[in-house]
């Protein structure tokens, strides 16, 4: 298995926009600066997962977050942005972080039913079926799959959701702060964005001609 690349600190990733921002596009620009702002927070968090976890997703918000975020639902934003990434990713930087860690946190993650979000709506349609075990199951499958057939936006596209549905049990008040209930998915969950944050942040600080639109709340 492919080890994990070294994840770039916000240090090492605002030294390098310091040399390129003069030419960036000020949207872009934008972007980049909140980006490694949050990140760098992140980074303050080695022990505190919930508090770590929040802040890289921020800083991954705010790295593709557009001015359209408001009208478009928040996952058809993720999955062109996954898109975008691609095109720009022609050291295959994201397959390198994928399928390094798919052996750790990202398959724990995968068979983690509690980032599942057919499982929560299960819970809350009281439905007794048990149609999400299938779904679940077959969800599984495709992840496994994808890293057989070394389909990264498939596997990215699996792995961004769960961390999606981790993103909205926090941030809506879903779990407890450091609490001793699921605290697998949070600390796989830091861990995944701690490695993949940096590497996007960088291709987005990177490109030339891919256009990433208007940040949606502008510098004013």
């Amino acid at each position: 298995m492919t080890p994990p690349i070294p994840a770039s600190t916000a240090t090492t990733l605002k030294q390098q926009h310091r040399n390129l921002r003069d030419g960036q596009p000020e949207a872009l620009r934008v972007r980049i600066h909140r980006a490694i702002s949050w990140l760098a927070r992140a980074e303050q968090e080695p022990d505190d997962h919930d508090a770590r976890y929040i802040f890289l997703w921020i800083a991954f918000n705010a790295a593709y977050a557009s001015e359209f975020g408001f009208e478009q639902k928040e996952r058809d934003q993720v999955r062109h942005f996954i898109e975008q990434l691609l095109k720009l990713d022609a050291e295959q930087q994201l397959h390198r972080a994928l399928f390094g860690q798919f052996s750790g946190p990202i398959r724990t993650l995968v068979d983690n039913h509690f980032v599942f979000e057919p499982f929560w709506r299960a819970m809350r349609e009281h439905d007794a079926s048990n149609a999400w075990e299938t779904s679940f199951a077959a969800a599984k499958k495709r992840a496994l799959d994808a890293v057989m057939r070394k389909d990264i936006a498939t596997l990215l596209s699996i792995v961004l959701d769960r961390l999606y549905v981790l993103r909205n049990q926090l941030i809506h008040g879903g779990a407890t702060w450091n609490g001793s209930t699921n605290r697998a998915q949070v600390k796989d969950g830091a861990a995944i964005l701690g490695v993949l944050v940096p590497v996007i942040v960088g291709l987005v600080m990177r490109c030339e001609s891919e256009d990433f639109g208007d940040v949606a709340f502008p510098v004013v």
